[in-house]
């Protein structure tokens, strides 16, 4: 691609934001307003809109810069388009998510998280700029420092929906060397990610990506990736081989830059056991290409919608199950006292672990986190039997409260249940509502608080 917007692909722009705005503006007033997407990466109800947003036309990349290493995106571009774009030139984004068919306006509003998160924080740290369409229906240009902007990250559309970001981009090698260390004890992986954070490096080889899986009590890995490895023998995780089970039996692995980027999505993490994928008669007779996070994710829609495996357990007479499915950000000096808590009050395993730390000084209001402070997210992802009550989510609420206790947060993609005052404490309400009062004064979008809390 050409290091400037091609005049084709901004005429393209142009046309398909406008009609972005009639399709707004088609919207009566009063009647709710969301994005006309058939898919999503939330695992949390959201109301059917009499009418959504055309956005069709807003999904990808208008340039290239190597030079510069920089992108100008648009905002339903998803990270598998744009990594497509990148990687011919030896670049990739800052932070891709772990799923491919996340887009990257839907990052940047909801968090995104992934091996660099370490070294590069969460993904709107890297927009140098966006444009935005507000509830009061203008396109906004903005920058870090600007009101808008600084809101932006962590309110899930409930202040507009980016068109366009200007993203800045890193290198990245056509091979990445993975190193899988195990750990007997939290505090001893914590040591280390203390360290990595430190100094860059483990036993003196430079860290690019790190992120960990603790299977078991007593059975922690941390992975630590190198982007620029010389090449070799590479590993294929897209057939037969299974990429969470290579991380527990392995001590070193080769991917290519592409494989390592979507290691994780071919089997969801290890969510696609949960459909029998991992079982090799299954596994040989699910076609490759339906083998990807979008198809799962439909799966468990339309599972979810009809309430199939409660019916099933009811009539086995089983337990009624809670959907645990929640990404938290704890402290790293918290970690052993938020996992050891979760063993006895959750038990489930595996968990995913990924360090991260704010990439400056700058705070985001909607998702306060403390500059210097290294996180651990901690990613769990299924149900729990918990007998009568299950509907009342006691263990998503307990997360929530234990989680709060160490001085940590809960991203909004999954269930929350908070009440409004202390949602409000956690998520910045006061700076969201001055910046909703100002882009979107009429509430033609939901709050943040409507979208992401679950109210019995």
């Amino acid at each position: 691609m050409s290091q400037d917007v091609a005049p084709s692909s901004e005429r393209r722009h142009e046309t398909a934001v406008a009609r972005l705005r009639a399709s707004y503006a088609a919207i009566p007033p009063g009647a709710p307003v969301r994005l006309a997407k058939r898919t999503s990466n939330l695992f949390r109800a959201r109301d059917r809109a009499t009418a959504g947003l055309e956005v069709d036309d807003l999904d990808g990349v208008l340039s290239v810069d190597p030079v510069a290493r920089r992108a100008e995106v648009q905002g339903m571009c998803t990270y598998q388009h744009l990594v497509e774009a990148t990687l011919p030139h030896g670049l990739m984004p800052l932070v891709v998510p772990q799923l491919r068919t996340i887009t990257l306006g839907g990052a940047v509003t909801g968090l995104g998280i992934e091996s660099t998160s370490f070294r590069h924080g969460l993904p709107h740290e890297s927009v140098v700029e966006m444009d935005v369409l507000t509830g009061r229906g203008d396109l906004v240009t903005c920058r870090p420092g600007d009101e808008l902007f600084d809101a932006f990250p962590n309110s899930y559309g409930s202040l507009g929906y980016a068109t366009r970001l200007s993203i800045e981009l890193a290198p990245i090698g056509q091979y990445v060397a993975l190193r899988h260390v195990r750990f007997s004890e939290v505090q001893a992986l914590a040591e280390a990610v203390d360290e990595v954070v430190a100094t860059g490096a483990w036993e003196g080889v430079r860290v690019d990506g790190m992120d960990g899986v603790a299977f078991a009590p007593g059975e922690l890995v941390l992975t630590l990736a190198t982007f620029d490895a010389p090449a070799g023998a590479v590993s294929d995780y897209t057939g037969q081989r299974i990429y969470h089970r290579s991380v527990r039996t392995l001590d070193h692995d080769l991917l290519t830059a592409h494989d390592y980027l979507w290691r994780w999505d071919t089997d969801w993490f290890w969510c696609a056991r949960a459909l029998g994928l991992e079982h090799p008669v299954v596994r040989r007779l699910w076609p490759a290409h339906l083998r990807h996070s979008e198809v799962y994710q439909r799966v468990v829609s339309f599972e979810r919608r009809r309430g199939l495996v409660d019916r099933v357990d009811r009539w086995r007479g089983r337990p009624q199950r809670e959907r645990v499915i929640q990404d938290v950000e704890v402290p790293l000096e918290a970690l052993e006292d938020f996992l050891t808590w979760f063993d006895a009050e959750v038990g489930m395993r595996p968990v995913w672990l990924c360090p991260l730390r704010l990439r400056g000084e700058r705070t985001w209001p909607t998702y306060p986190l403390h500059p210097g402070q290294t996180y651990v997210n901690v990613g769990f992802w299924g149900t729990v039997p918990v007998g009568p009550g299950a509907e009342e989510a006691p263990l998503n609420r307990a997360i929530e409260r234990r989680v709060t206790e160490l001085g940590g947060h809960k991203s909004l993609y999954s269930d929350a249940f908070y009440e409004r005052e202390e949602f409000d404490r956690l998520y910045g309400g006061e700076s969201l509502a001055r910046v909703k009062a100002a882009h979107d004064p009429d509430h033609r979008l939901s709050s943040l608080y409507d979208k992401a809390v679950q109210r019995r």
